[in-house]
């Protein structure tokens, strides 16, 4: 059996409905990338007819579960209101039921030593979570670089390599790439005001934005991502060397799960 990982849904209405959702290429991200089993994770459940947010005793059965949690990116934004500003006036896109389940988890996560991996919106959660703040539009800060994609171009090209980012001496992604620069793709419009306490800077843009940061003295891997790694992970060696370091955390927190049974290596 391979480890699982517990993969945050999308909460958004569809034709009517509530849906819950992940894009694809961060499920076949985690299954392929990091050798796991993927697992989504709703949101806060029954939106249109209850109230229903997750409490502790939720949280707790869903580490009982999975033995990684991954946080995708997503064309919403944390709720504004988490890291105590006010939203803009129309205000931008928002997920609340992701939030109310995100949120807990990465703290959850973090305490209990589950291996954790964000990326993009997931980057921004887990800022917000440990108690950092962000700018809801970036492109608007003086001095900084307009990380958008170009949304009239191909989805290729709003993923190709779009600026160099400069990785942490003796970080771990530093270790991973074997290098002190990368070149990475960019599709984000907010990014890190206040840095939350206790992380570590893993990579920054030539703008001063941070691009990557972990959490040092917390248990386990847990690594956060402003860029899109998931793309195409197979043809860069970074994003292979991060989601591989990802899948050996879930494999042996499994492993300590189980009771120390040895899960099969898939190929």
């Amino acid at each position: 059996m391979r480890p699982v990982i517990g993969v945050i849904s999308d909460v958004k209405a569809s034709n009517g409905h509530v849906v819950h959702g992940v894009t694809e290429k961060y499920i076949y991200a985690v299954a392929r990338g990091a050798q796991a089993m993927p697992v989504l994770i709703p949101g806060t459940i029954s939106a249109v007819d209850a109230d229903m947010a997750p409490e502790r005793a939720v949280i707790d059965e869903i580490f009982d579960l999975v033995d990684g949690i991954f946080l995708p990116g997503s064309p919403s934004n944390v709720g504004p209101q988490h890291y105590g500003d006010a939203p803009y006036d129309p205000p931008l896109p928002a997920d609340p039921h992701r939030d109310d389940i995100s949120l807990p988890l990465i703290r959850g996560a973090l305490e209990r030593g589950v291996p954790i991996f964000g990326v993009c919106r997931g980057f921004q959660e887990m800022n917000v979570a440990l108690g950092g703040t962000l700018f809801q539009k970036l492109y608007e800060q003086a001095g900084r670089f307009d990380h958008r994609e170009d949304s009239t171009q191909d989805i290729e090209t709003q993923y190709g390599p779009a600026h160099d980012v400069a990785l942490e001496p003796g970080g771990l992604l530093a270790g991973i790439a074997g290098a002190s620069t990368w070149r990475v793709n960019s599709l984000h419009g907010q990014g890190v005001a206040k840095l939350a306490p206790g992380v570590a800077v893993e990579a920054r843009a030539e703008d001063g934005t941070i691009e990557a940061f972990r959490v040092p003295d917390a248990p386990g891997f847990n690594m956060a991502i402003q860029w899109h790694p998931e793309w195409r992970f197979w043809q860069d060696r970074l994003s292979t060397g991060i989601f591989t370091a990802f899948g050996a955390a879930a494999r042996l927190a499994a492993e300590r799960r189980h009771g120390g049974a040895r899960l099969k290596a898939v190929g």
